[in-house]
């Protein structure tokens, strides 16, 4: 099978001839045909992600159909079209993931290539309303978005959400999700062009985060403060959610992409009565739940940039860069 390989830290994606995966007892083998990447994807190759393991074929979200399967499970899921959980060994604990969690594409092999192997357990049928790209784009990002939101932040309907750094994917299925939970979501960006794109989205409105008075511009928005806040990036506008924040507001974050934040005023924290929401991936249930709430509502994840498999350089260039509104996609 053709795939693309990352080689060592900093190095170009090698676009390589693999022997093909064979399935394992409880294993299957699913014949690629789109693959989503992720920002983590692009950490791994610059050696910013822990655990790292070279060579390895990255990619942790992938639609296909499963071309063979193990000893142990159902011959009948040959031949038909999935979605991968890359979430593996969650554990049994839904408070957290164990010790043994690890996400597809490292230290395994993952789905940026032409097959895939996988337990069989974390197969689960493809939204059937849903191209093998917009379905390929779901997996990680929409399970992150999901319990950060949901079983983490614990959403109420009417509720007014902020999502900050809405343009990438974990961003963009918060607030799809929260204005189909019957949220009244914010969003903030430093692009114009994706404000005007997530207000399409159903955001009721946004700020540029660029503007120098950004925070006074929301807090004009949403005088009361918003119940929840969604944030990805962490770094030195993190304290000013506080402020953003309505009493008894909950901050759940998943990410630090800007860095650890500066010393936080826990004084407004607990006078206010915010809770601070760590949130990473999800469980089987909340996948499940995730992948269901996506086909009753009809939602369609954003996924527009398309590259083949062999130009997948170019898009983790073009991820890097941060110019794509939604999902970047590459075709086997």
């Amino acid at each position: 099978m053709k795939a693309l390989h990352i080689t060592g830290k900093n190095e170009p994606l090698a676009y390589v001839e693999l022997p093909d995966p064979v399935a394992g007892p409880g294993e299957a083998v699913v014949r690629v045909h789109a693959a989503a990447l992720n920002h983590r994807d692009l950490w791994i190759q610059k050696g910013l992600y822990a655990g790292l393991k070279f060579p390895i074929v990255p990619g942790s979200d992938g639609c296909g159909v499963v071309e063979s399967v193990g000893e142990g499970v159902e011959a009948s899921w040959v031949g038909r079209r999935v979605i991968l959980n890359p979430g593996l060994n969650w554990g049994d604990r839904p408070e957290a993931q164990s010790a043994k969690f690890k996400i597809l594409g490292l230290p395994d092999d993952g789905t940026l290539a032409e097959k895939v192997k996988i337990g069989a357990e974390y197969l689960a049928p493809a939204p059937e309303h849903l191209s093998d790209a917009q379905a390929a784009a779901l997996p990680l990002a929409g399970l992150t978005a999901w319990r950060a939101l949901f079983s983490r932040a614990g959403l109420k309907s009417g509720e007014n959400v902020l999502v900050t750094g809405v343009g990438g994917g974990v961003a963009l299925f918060t607030l799809q999700f929260a204005v189909a939970a019957g949220a009244k979501v914010f969003v903030t960006s430093g692009s114009d062009e994706k404000l005007r794109r997530a207000h399409l989205l159903g955001a009721t409105g946004g700020v540029n985060y660029k503007h120098e008075k950004w925070i006074e511009e929301l807090k004009a928005l949403v005088p009361g403060g918003f119940h929840v806040i969604i944030d990805s990036a962490g770094g030195a506008s993190f304290p000013k959610l506080v402020d953003l924040a309505a009493v008894g507001g909950r901050i759940a974050f998943f990410g630090a992409t800007n860095g650890n934040p500066p010393e936080i005023d826990l004084r407004k924290m607990f006078w206010k009565q915010i809770s601070l929401l760590g949130s990473t991936m999800g469980s089987p249930d909340e996948f499940a739940a995730m992948t269901k709430f996506v086909g009753q509502h009809g939602l369609v994840p954003v996924a527009e940039t398309i590259y083949p498999l062999a130009q997948g350089q170019e898009a983790f260039t073009a991820m890097d860069n941060a110019a794509q509104f939604g999902k970047i996609v590459c075709l086997p």
